[in-house]
């Protein structure tokens, strides 16, 4: 666990990563460092990102390191997104990214077929000491900026993501059979003839989860959690395997999904479809009405899965404890009858993940009820509305039952000490944010108990729940939320302090993760008790693929970012209830209650006086009429701009 009061140990040069965020004031990241490592002159030849080299020179009395760049280690990347702005013997091209503080000079012979104003990929090839600016090279015409693949496509430049599978990879693909020989199944616990079902979005097309239902007597049941079994038809060192580890993920973003396996695997083979015989590696549990598991196995099976329900068709079952399915919610658009003994299955589901939910609590996990956004799409990908996500008693029947399975082969792992494992691990949060936001919601009239790391998560609980149908839960949340540190995998299981598990790991999703390929590759070894094959790249793997993760994160917050932007271009003028998100000294962002959107009201655009900025009150203060915007402030404002090439929303306060 992190400790943030230790005395440091400074060595000679330590290896760090430089950071931008403040262009002014740029730092360094070091773990080996806990205060803030600022830099003694400025910095050229570096762009942000980067992995540098440094020497430490002083301590300061405020709290912070003074240092020396040394050299550069790694360049954080070689590719950046950017409008090429072309003169008569040489160009430049303008990034998008905000933390980089340099452009990149083209020379005329390295220009392509890029036209003045276009967005292009541009590629750095040399960066002498002495210039300000590195040299590139156009590597792609993205197309004319603002329009939408050309910033869908800037989006997945920008983060590196391969939109298209290699050729070779796709041919591997088509070799695979798809049928299933009888010595496979022969080879597996048979559920086919078990009631059987799964429940996804409505839009969704790679199932990755079944649940089985035997009701062994009145108090007693057999529930099993199949998952895909993606590690039967992608084999460790073929084509396949290797691209699904490069990539790691699945990418959502607003319009697409760019997916970790080919289309063929992620939408056809593996995707658990109603009425096919599918593989599967399965926990199955036998569970008592409380929630309590009596005994459970691993293996691999065989399944065929009754019933293909949406979100929305497993709520009304939930909520009517009724046989039929309306027109309203229906899939297809039409009423159908269901089984009685499948209405039984879903209510008697749902009762056991009420009592594990609530058992959770108890012991400190964290529920989060933070609102998401979602978008009506019309046929040309435009948003014609912007709706919230809510998770309902069906979303979170499906959620317990794969935390149940995830944390049973955590289990497994820890009990079979003979190799490593990768988990999914939570550390503690930090200290420093967690003081920062009990300041912050004290004007809300709320409070945080820091005393002890379960003292911490019962407060939270209390404040979550405290908030919820308030009109900041969503603010409040959002800054719970950034006080906790990033989940990631590793083969240090050091715990997870969200869900407040001693073991957990990711089991449940081998369509859309990689890590959960190699956990189910992990537990078949244990299984075939083929014991010491011990992988020393076992942790390489664990943070490229939290890497990845994160990569992934960033490029689905940015297109729903690009949307809502979008959606907004035809809201100037109009006006919005809002909640102040953010202050700064330049402006204050507001989120609007409506839609979730963010956007900025600038300083200058603040007439009525001039306004500073008090760090200590997070507030904007006129200096004649003592007013205050303050963070959490409810507030009316009008949609100013909505720039797609900027990625700016302005508003104006009325």
């Amino acid at each position: 666990m992190k400790n943030y009061n230790r005395k440091q140990n400074l060595k000679k040069s330590y290896q760090g990563i430089i950071d931008f965020s403040n262009k002014k004031d740029p730092i360094i990241s070091c773990e080996k460092i806990d205060h803030i490592i600022k830099l003694k002159s400025a910095v050229i030849n570096y762009i942000h990102g980067d992995v540098v080299e440094f020497e430490i020179l002083s301590r300061k009395r405020k709290g912070f390191y003074l240092a020396n760049i040394i050299g550069l280690l790694k360049r954080e990347k070689k590719e950046y997104v950017g409008i090429i702005q072309i003169n008569k013997n040489f160009a430049f091209a303008v990034l998008d990214e905000r933390k980089i503080q340099t452009d990149i000079f083209i020379p005329s012979t390295n220009i392509g077929l890029a036209k003045d104003g276009d967005k292009v990929v541009v590629k750095i090839v040399d960066w002498k000491k002495q210039d300000l600016s590195p040299i590139g090279i156009i590597k792609k015409v993205l197309g004319k900026p603002g329009e939408h693949e050309t910033e869908i496509d800037s989006i997945l430049s920008k983060n590196n993501v391969n939109i298209s599978f290699p050729s070779d990879v796709l041919e591997y693909t088509n070799s695979i059979s798809e049928v299933i020989s009888k010595d496979e199944i022969e080879k597996r616990r048979d559920f086919r003839e078990c009631l059987t079902f799964t429940i996804d979005p409505t839009n969704a097309k790679d199932f990755d989860d079944a649940l089985s239902f035997r009701k062994i007597n009145k108090d007693k049941f057999e529930i099993g959690i199949h998952i895909a079994d993606v590690s039967h038809y992608v084999t460790p060192g073929t084509l396949l395997d290797k691209e699904a580890y490069n990539r790691a993920t699945s990418i959502y973003l607003v319009d697409r999904v760019i997916p970790m396996l080919p289309e063929k695997l992620s939408n056809k083979v593996c995707s658990l479809r109603p009425n096919e015989e599918k593989l599967t590696f399965s926990t199955v549990i036998v569970v008592d009405k409380k929630g309590d598991i009596q005994d459970y196995w691993f293996g691999r099976t065989v399944i065929n899965s009754n019933y293909r329900f949406s979100y929305q068709e497993a709520q009304e079952i939930l909520d009517n404890k009724t046989n039929e399915i309306s027109d309203k919610v229906s899939l297809t658009g039409k009423k159908y009858t269901i089984k009685e003994e499948v209405v039984e299955a879903i209510l008697v589901m749902d009762e056991i993940a009420k009592k594990t939910r609530q058992s959770r609590e108890k012991q400190g996990s964290i529920n989060f009820n933070k609102k998401e956004v979602f978008f009506q799409l019309n046929e040309k990908k435009e948003p014609t509305a912007v709706l919230l996500k809510e998770s309902k008693d069906a979303n979170k029947l499906i959620e317990e039952f794969m935390l149940i399975a995830n944390k049973k082969v955590a289990e497994l792992f820890t009990e079979i000490k003979k190799q490593k494992y990768i988990y999914r691990v939570h550390d503690l949060p930090d200290n420093e944010k967690l003081k920062s936001l009990k300041y912050i919601i004290k004007s809300f009239g709320y409070t945080l108990d820091l005393s002890s790391s379960k003292g911490i998560s019962k407060s939270l609980n209390n404040l979550l729940n405290q908030i919820k149908g308030k009109e900041e839960q969503n603010l409040i949340e959002s800054l719970v939320l950034r006080s906790m540190s990033k989940a990631e995998y590793s083969t240090n299981n050091i715990g997870h302090y969200g869900l407040a598990f001693v073991n957990y790991t990711h089991f449940t999703s081998p369509i859309r993760r990689y890590p959960d390929v190699l956990v189910h590759r992990l537990l078949q070894d244990i299984l075939d008790k083929k014991y010491g094959k011990l992988d020393k790249s076992l942790q390489k793997k664990a943070t490229h693929c939290s890497d990845q993760e994160n990569i992934a994160v960033k490029a689905e917050r940015e297109s729903i970012k690009y949307m809502q932007i979008k959606y907004m271009q035809n809201k100037i003028g109009e006006t919005f209830k809002g909640i102040i998100s953010g202050v700064s000294d330049w402006g204050i962002y507001v989120e609007l209650e409506e839609n979730k959107c963010e956007g900025m009201v600038y300083v200058k655009d603040i007439k009525d006086d001039k306004y500073y900025y008090n760090l200590e009150e997070a507030a904007l203060i006129g200096k004649q009429n003592k007013k205050k915007y303050q963070l959490g402030d409810n507030i009316n404002v009008e949609v100013k701009n909505a720039d797609l090439v900027k990625k700016h929303l302005d508003f104006i306060i009325i």
